[in-house]
């Protein structure tokens, strides 16, 4: 198989072309949609060789022949490819795989040339995909339990752009709802101080519906800029007046401060989305009702009465007639409301509304990132996306759980509505901006995650950010002490001298990068980062511990230029792929570390 000898490229899909190859020669009336299934992954077992392939045992029955028979055939076709060293059937119609040591010594001037755009893939083919994450109430600022979805959404968006995807990173601004306008009734208390009233907090919030529900110190400026810019119009002697025009004006005004608030908070966690997209304009613009009317008439709209929730009694149920969007047609378990008995929206209408919006402004794909309290609305979500886009755009959903802050053994409490929680900007400060975003990903999103304080920064190799960071300072502190003649035109340093089994492991870890990029991105799993370049460390750290033992594997031998040349190759695409690596996740790699 040729290719551009000038691009790094994934071996994986080298070798899988190869197969499906061969697989075409042994079965020429075979159609090409059968070779669709056809794999080529590392081996469970690294002692079965490089990589292993389901080709035969997938093609088998549709080629009416025994799998491992067919196994054995595909084999020794595989055999007598140059790359290949070895290929061997086994099991129920696998076959194993070992490289020639030659052509995996042949990808690192590949890599070194590409740099960090070394693993870079077309598997996206540029189609458009919307990455909405955060997404938070602008009721305060960010909190710890804001933190893991930020990091999460904005790793998975980096990795789906390497992959090959036009991403638009959004923000949906969530400012319409009983939330918000609890919100704007806590400001208008922070006003009312600033102005002098002579209520006290208990007799206020005795007039405001639910009562005062946000009473953080955050909504004190607040409070002083709306009587900068209002002087006491807003409440006449001091008093409140809560007709409609005053609580919008304050919740507008509100908003936009949290607003502020949450992007600097964003922007100091290294995020910052494309777009932000607002629940309200969205409902006063008319998309929502643009969509559901659009839902009405494809006939999935209808007025009907809901069976009791599982667990409620008919003493607990009164059954009304309801607007109901179809959702079981596209897989929901029930019906979903569109109206509230007042006539206004349910959130999931509005929510329709920004499905709706999303679509329309062209995106092919969507992804958003829900913490995992919201896992039982993934189903009607996507139901509405498929009738709304005629099934044409998928809706992923990536559920987070909720993050546990401890410090020396303790549990760090928070509570947002009291506003004693700790917030995003305590934690940047506590640990750094690199250690929040690293640690956040050394867990699957759906997995209970515990932040320790005090082990995060920590330097040892049980703290993966650290120990990252480390392999890519050891690296460059390798390049820093090399003679600069030798670290010239590394790409075209011969490698043969690189024949330490620890040597040619790392160089088999560097040539998966590709491979899982593309894997991380299709299984939306930016974890799967974090825990390659963990691996990849671990190898490199090995190699450097065994020049300590041993003379003859030293990086840098001023009596042994050439093999030094070689050394420094691998070491510098070790540094550039943890570069990349770190890249994905939104983390700055390290020179030196002291």
């Amino acid at each position: 198989m040729s290719h551009d000898p000038t691009v790094a490229y994934d071996i994986f899909a080298v070798l899988r072309a190869e197969v499906v190859t061969c697989l075409r020669r042994l079965l020429p009336d075979l159609a090409d949609d059968a070779f669709a299934r056809v794999l080529v992954e590392p081996p469970r077992d690294a002692s079965h060789g490089d990589m292993a392939t389901n080709g035969a045992m997938v093609v088998a029955k549709l080629a009416k022949m025994p799998p491992p028979k067919l196994a054995a055939e595909l084999a020794a076709a595989l055999a007598a490819l140059p790359m290949v060293a070895e290929a061997a059937p086994a099991g129920p119609g696998f076959v194993n795989i070992r490289l020639k040591e030659e052509f995996l010594l042949g990808q690192v001037p590949l890599l070194l040339r590409a740099g960090e755009a070394y693993g870079d893939s077309t598997a996206g083919g540029q189609v458009r995909v919307n990455v909405e994450y955060v997404s938070a109430n602008p009721t305060g600022p960010m909190h710890v339990g804001h933190c893991r979805g930020a990091v999460v959404g904005d790793a998975l968006a980096n990795l789906l752009h390497k992959a090959g995807y036009a991403v638009t990173k959004e923000y949906y601004i969530n400012d319409a709802g009983a939330q918000v306008r609890a919100l704007a009734y806590a400001a208008y208390w922070r006003y009312l101080q600033a102005i002098g009233t002579s209520l006290t907090e208990d007799e206020y919030s005795a007039q405001v519906p639910g009562g005062l529900q946000y009473r953080g110190e955050y909504l004190i400026p607040v409070g002083e800029a709306l009587k900068a810019e209002h002087g006491d119009a807003l409440a006449p002697g001091g008093q409140p007046v809560f007709t409609e025009a005053t609580l919008a004006l304050i919740q507008a005004q509100t908003v936009a401060a949290m607003m502020v608030e949450i992007r600097e908070d964003l922007a100091a966690l290294g995020v910052v989305h494309d777009v932000f997209i607002s629940e309200l304009e969205l409902v006063k613009a008319g998309v929502t009702d643009k969509a559901i009317a659009e839902l009405v008439a494809k006939g999935l709209v209808y007025e009907g009465v809901l069976e009791p929730p599982k667990g409620k009694t008919p003493e607990d149920w009164e059954p009304r007639p309801q607007t109901l969007f179809s959702s079981t047609a596209f897989g929901d378990d029930v019906d979903r409301p569109l109206r509230k008995s007042d006539g206004s929206n349910t959130y999931f209408a509005n929510d329709i509304g920004n499905h709706a919006d999303k679509i329309a402004r062209g995106m092919q794909q969507l992804v958003q990132v829900w913490g995992a309290d919201h896992g039982g609305y993934v189903k009607r979500m996507q139901a509405a996306t498929k009738a709304l886009s005629n099934g044409s755009v998928p809706l992923d959903v990536v559920l987070c759980q909720i993050v546990k802050v401890v410090k020396d053994g303790e549990p760090v409490r928070m509570s947002k509505r009291a506003g004693s929680y700790i917030t995003l900007r305590d934690l940047i400060d506590e640990v750094g901006r690199d250690a929040v975003r690293f640690t956040m990903l050394t867990r699957k999103s759906d997995a209970q995650m515990e932040f320790d304080l005090t082990k995060v920064v920590e330097q040892s190799r049980e703290n993966p950010v650290f120990y990252v960071q480390y392999a890519h300072a050891r690296c460059r502190s390798v390049l820093r002490q090399a003679d600069s003649a030798l670290t010239a035109d590394l790409d075209s340093a011969p490698l043969g001298s690189l024949q330490d089994p620890a040597e040619l492991a790392l160089i088999r870890r560097l040539t998966a990068w590709p491979r899982t990029v593309e894997a991380a991105a299709a299984a939306r799993e930016p974890h799967r980062i974090a825990f390659y370049l963990g691996d990849l460390a671990s190898d490199f750290h090995i190699l450097w511990n065994r020049g300590r033992e041993d003379a003859t594997l030293r990086f840098i031998q001023a009596e042994q230029p050439e093999s030094t040349r070689a050394r420094l190759a691998l070491v510098a695409a070790t540094a550039t792929v943890i570069r990349s690596g770190l890249a994905v996740m939104g983390v700055t790699p390290v020179e030196e570390m002291r």
